[in-house]
């Protein structure tokens, strides 16, 4: 498997960067998208780097949020085929902590390029959309001050519209997830992978003893870490002082598994 990062926080070669998250992937002798970044940067990034979008065959949304789904629309001009797919819950109404709209462009909502998916999909053998909605949690980490207007009312947000892609190959079972609001820990309770690839969340945590403890319970498990986006530069700072299986990826970067 091959990993190469199209938009990230930061960059570790000249590459413009923006807060949002796009990632190429070529596994199981295909090609993908997951997420899309907030705007067209992951597909001037892609042209950058020799990357054709129009080698995708289908793309994964983790979540509804702008910065990883912005650039929906872009990905549709850019190919001509490959369908989406995304939560049923994801063009919902999101908003951050100071109410602004967080979600994604509602005109797309249509589009007959777009899937929707319940709790699981198996897009390929191998290769499986999993959204556990009534997983029971091993620890409650809130929602950030994120919110969800339902029937006129402003509600915390539950990240019903969060999933997570997992990828079988060659033995591994690698698991993407675009920024793990339901909480790191639980989500390697629930899925055991060899290979994570993506963000924790972490940038509004105490850098103090409780996120020590966090990085115990991960290294608890033998799995590797390639985190970014959202874990938080200086969380993930502390982190790597206390884990060697982790690592941090860029805009530009290119992993192999």
């Amino acid at each position: 498997m091959k990993v190469t990062v199209l938009v990230e926080n930061t960059t570790a070669d000249g590459l413009q960067t923006e807060h949002g998250l796009s990632l190429f992937v070529e596994a199981q002798g295909t090609r993908f998208l997951f997420d899309m970044g907030q705007t067209d940067l992951f597909a001037r990034n892609a042209d950058a780097l020799g990357i054709d979008l129009n080698t995708a065959a289908f793309a994964v949304l983790s979540h509804g949020h702008y910065d990883h789904g912005g650039g929906i629309r872009t990905f549709f001009a850019r190919n001509d085929h490959a369908r989406v797919y995304m939560s049923r819950h994801a063009f919902e109404p999101h908003y951050n902590d100071s109410e602004k709209y967080i979600g994604l462009d509602t005109g797309l909502m249509d589009s007959d390029r777009i899937v929707f998916v319940e709790e699981k999909k198996v897009i390929r053998p191998g290769c499986t959309l999993l959204n556990p909605i009534s997983a029971e949690k091993t620890e409650d980490t809130g929602s950030s001050g994120l919110t969800l207007l339902e029937d006129g009312i402003r509600k915390p947000d539950d990240f019903r519209h969060e999933q997570y892609l997992l990828i079988e190959e060659n033995g591994k079972r690698i698991l993407f997830s675009g920024c793990s609001h339901r909480g790191i820990l639980n989500i390697m309770h629930w899925y055991h992978p060899d290979v994570l690839i993506g963000g924790f969340h972490l940038f509004r945590h105490p850098i103090d003893a409780s996120l020590a403890s966090c990085a115990d319970a991960l290294n608890a498990y033998p799995g590797t870490y390639y985190t970014c986006h959202c874990t938080g530069t200086g969380q993930y700072s502390f982190l790597k002082e206390r884990m060697d299986r982790l690592h941090y990826i860029h805009t530009g970067d290119t992993i192999t598994i």
